[in-house]
């Protein structure tokens, strides 16, 4: 017997080619996270009728709910009608009505359909018609004894639109569904993954609340789910858990689910009255781009060229602070020996100086992120 879970397969071409940055994913999976239905696999398909029939063959022997979104245009590339239909064996029929909606629709938006538009009027035997109020694609669905499909229009707002007004309510009462799923997010930085499990292994093979991590360049999230018949008992399991975790790690943790290192960090300079300027090579700016709308206490960057890296750094650093009239001052040199970057740090603050040296392995094109961290980390410790 399946258990009760759900699958998401976009749909497209596009999303294949990295021309379009799939969004809906995510949307979905917030979505189904709050009604309580666990989500295990999503796929994206391109614009091909067989394949898009293969992959929701595969997803509904394993899932009970499976959502499609996109392929539901007028175009000849536009497949998943005839992919869901493929899938189950039918063909896919003409829906006067539908047709009727979409009519009305282009009257509305004072445009006038072609003839390909009526293609959207076509759904798989069987299905029942989703009216798309705020566009021209309407979706479907497909409740056999399998399982259920549910094709959605891949424009994110109409797509969002049809999943709160009129998917979710259906799935809540079609598998009765009493849970929410709740999760929260530990931010960490200056530790690393291994050092963070072997701090928490133990939580990680609970069951309920289930603990995972997620690792940065120079920051790790650790990830709190918890499923239960309300928010606030979810809520209650996932704060018996962060409240152990936040004793074992301590500041390691620098703030909760959107919570900012760079803003925290220049908050710290804030509570004394103080204001950060940057001093930076090697990095292409960025250590100051990620400090420069977190907040007025950040006074400015600039930005040192390699040519200029046999100055004194200290003094360097001195005349930026004077200049910008700042209490706090940070600077970092980014350079590469062999296969490692290299991280030169001046923290200047008025109770006094630190320098330090720091390495990273990881891959090139994340060193100049993981330089960020180090900086923000390094302030948000030295201050707090």
């Amino acid at each position: 017997m399946k258990t009760m879970e759900a699958e998401i397969i976009t749909i497209g071409t596009e999303l294949l080619l990295g021309e379009l940055i799939d969004t809906n994913t995510r949307k979905i999976a917030y979505a189904l996270r709050d009604i309580g239905l666990d989500l295990y696999r999503t796929s994206t398909v391109g614009d091909n009728a067989e394949r898009i029939a293969q992959a929701i063959r595969e997803s509904i022997s394993r899932a009970q709910v499976v959502i499609t979104t996109g392929g539901l245009g007028p175009t000849v590339d536009d497949a998943t009608r005839e992919g869901v239909a493929l899938a189950f064996g039918v063909p896919t029929e003409y829906q006067p009505e539908l047709w009727e909606q979409i009519q009305e629709r282009f009257e509305r938006f004072g445009r006038t359909p072609t003839e390909n538009n009526r293609r959207q009027a076509f759904i798989p035997r069987g299905a029942t018609a989703i009216e798309n109020p705020i566009g021209t694609a309407p979706g479907f669905m497909m409740d056999e004894e399998e399982g259920v499909v549910i094709a959605l229009p891949g424009v994110p707002a109409e797509m969002q639109y049809l999943l709160e007004s009129v998917v979710l309510p259906f799935l809540r009462q079609r598998l009765k569904l009493n849970e929410t799923i709740k999760t929260r997010l530990l931010r960490t930085s200056g530790v690393g993954e291994s050092w963070l499990d072997d701090h928490i292994h133990d939580l990680e093979r609970l069951h309920n609340p289930t603990v995972g991590l997620a690792a940065h360049p120079g920051r790790v999230d650790i990830r709190i789910t918890a499923k239960a018949e309300t928010s606030e008992e979810a809520e209650s399991m996932i704060e018996q858990i962060s409240s152990t975790i936040h004793d074992r790690l301590g500041d390691a943790i620098y703030g909760i689910d959107d919570a900012s290192l760079e803003k925290v960090a220049l908050d710290s300079v804030t509570e004394h009255g103080w204001r950060l300027a940057i001093l930076e090579s090697g990095t292409g700016g960025v250590i100051a781009a990620g400090f420069s709308d977190q907040g007025s206490s950040f006074a400015g960057g600039q930005v040192l060229p390699h040519a200029d890296l046999a100055r004194d750094l200290g003094k360097a650093l001195s005349d930026l602070q004077e200049e910008l009239s700042a209490q706090v001052g940070l600077a970092l040199t980014l350079r590469t020996e062999g296969e490692r970057h290299i991280a030169d740090v001046i923290l200047r603050t008025p109770y006094g100086e630190e320098r330090l040296e720091r390495s990273y392995g990881g891959p090139p094109t994340y060193a100049a992120v993981w330089a960020l961290s180090l900086a923000a980390n390094l302030i948000r410790r030295r201050l707090s």
